[in-house]
């Protein structure tokens, strides 16, 4: 890859960071060495120690985040920061930079380039209990439910272009941010590129603020709440069969037994099953009202697509029309 191409467009190298002193300096010396025209940004998430200094000492443009969570300070940087290719790593120095990503964003227009390091040596290098299965578990069901193969959901180096990151509504808070973000690509029809990257686990003194249980447990209802928000009538369709199915398990003996002795022996049975009808059809009809709105939802995201585009260009003919006079 022609690395002058590096000088043609304004990149950003993302870091979010919670006290990793021990790390950070280093990390922003690789992405410069790698990027030396890319603006690296450090957001500093309330850290105790001595993380900003290490940063600004290393050369980064360090800025402050005060609402605690991964999910915010990436709601902070993608608002503030302008850029043709936004890059983000951890700032526990676990993935080294990949030039490769910027290709992928400039030359090839994809929207997200997602790190896969399940496919190399995460699985070899992590040494956190559970998170490998958490892991798998987390990638079956946004694949399953979203009908993506995505190998890596929950990584924390990725790429972006421009229109991803001016178009993407952050909801999550904290760690669930990388989630959300491949169901909203997914969602929305935005190209996906997955490039595999070396994983090493954090060095020794190095502590992960991913927290197994309610992290995970986070993730999983986000997964739950964006499915819904994303497929409501695979959602609700999904409700209403359960619900049927359960109200039909115990309605038939109750028919049955009707039918051969002419009594309804349980009628507070065939009561509730016939309100657990009720709700099951009017699950379904939500999700059927809903998925029109949905589908009125993505028309508007894919005229916002188009604005943007329409104003990216009228601002660089400004510009090139100011270096001409």
């Amino acid at each position: 890859m022609d690395t002058n191409n590096f000088k043609l467009y304004k990149i950003a190298v993302l870091i979010p960071c919670y006290n990793e002193e021990q790390t950070i300096a280093k990390v922003v010396k690789d992405y410069k060495k790698i990027f030396p025209n890319a603006d690296i940004y450090v957001y500093d998430n309330n850290s105790t120690d001595y993380t900003q200094r290490n940063a600004f000492e290393a050369g980064a443009i360090v800025r402050i985040c005060k609402a605690q969570g991964k999910g915010n300070v990436i709601r902070q940087m993608f608002r503030e920061i302008e850029a043709d290719c936004y890059i983000m790593t951890d700032g526990d120095d676990t993935y080294p930079p990949v030039p490769e990503m910027f290709s992928q964003i400039v030359d090839n227009k994809v929207d997200m380039v997602i790190g896969d390091r399940l496919s190399s040596t995460y699985f070899r290098e992590n040494k956190r209990l559970f998170h490998n299965s958490g892991n798998r578990i987390v990638r079956w069901l946004i694949n399953t439910l979203f009908e993506v193969k995505v190998k890596d959901i929950m990584t924390g180096s990725r790429a972006f272009s421009r229109q991803f990151v001016k178009t993407f509504p952050v909801l999550s808070k904290g760690f669930e941010i990388e989630t959300e973000m491949t169901i909203h690509a997914a969602a929305h029809n935005m190209r996906m590129v997955e490039i595999p990257v070396e994983y090493r686990d954090r060095p020794k003194g190095s502590v992960s603020k991913l927290n197994t249980y309610s992290d995970g447990a986070k993730v999983l209802g986000t997964i739950i709440s964006l499915f819904k928000n994303y497929c409501p009538f695979k959602f609700f369709g999904i409700l209403s069969f359960l619900l049927m199915f359960v109200a039909t398990l115990f309605i038939v003996p109750v028919l049955s037994a009707y039918r051969q002795t002419g009594v309804v022996e349980k009628f507070p049975t065939l009561i509730v099953c016939g309100f657990t009808y009720l709700v099951a059809f009017l699950s379904l009809f939500t999700g059927l009202v809903l998925s029109n709105l949905n589908k009125k939802e993505k028309q508007d995201f894919e005229w916002k697509l188009v604005q943007l585009e329409l104003m990216k260009n009228t601002q660089e003919s400004i510009q090139k029309l100011g270096e001409y006079k």
